[in-house]
């Protein structure tokens, strides 16, 4: 039987300065969300006009979800195996794709992990790693679209 993980989360909007969303033009659309017993985040939307740059959106945080997921299930596979990774950094970016009508959806993501190997030894196993990282990472296998990675590795020395 399949193990069940359950989140709970509130999100509130903190954008009412006196007159709700009256003004579809100008209402702040920030908002908060908590989970209990973490630090809370405060974002807006990703739409340039209505939206603080200097927070998070949710698009933000569906390209950390997929490489922070990534990332994870590497390291966890690696360490399995005896591969040891000194560093790992991923520039990983997002595709959303706007629809004329309104909407619209991600085409793709792309992580471009830069680690860095211990072992000179490892490395081709290394790199086959981020394919099985990619078939376990429960947030890539949640999504409808692509997600693309393109691992570097790098030697310590």
């Amino acid at each position: 039987m399949a193990h069940e993980h359950n989140y709970k989360i509130t999100t509130e909007w903190t954008g009412n300065t006196g007159e709700g969303n009256k003004n579809v033009r100008t209402y702040d659309r920030s908002h908060s969300v908590t989970i209990q017993g973490k630090p809370a985040l405060y974002l807006t939307t990703d739409n340039p006009h209505v939206g603080d740059k200097s927070k998070l959106n949710p698009e933000d945080l569906l390209v950390t979800a997929i490489s922070s997921c990534h990332m994870l299930s590497y390291l966890y596979l690696c360490s399995m195996e005896g591969i040891v990774i000194m560093a790992y950094t991923d520039h990983a970016t997002g595709i959303m794709i706007e629809n004329p009508s309104g909407g619209g959806s991600f085409k793709e993501v792309v992580l471009n992990p830069i680690f860095h190997l211990a072992d000179q030894s490892r490395v081709e196993r290394a790199i086959e790693l981020h394919h099985k990282a990619h078939e376990i990472c429960y947030i890539a296998n949640s999504v409808n679209f692509e997600v693309k990675c393109n691992p570097t590795c790098k030697l310590e020395n």
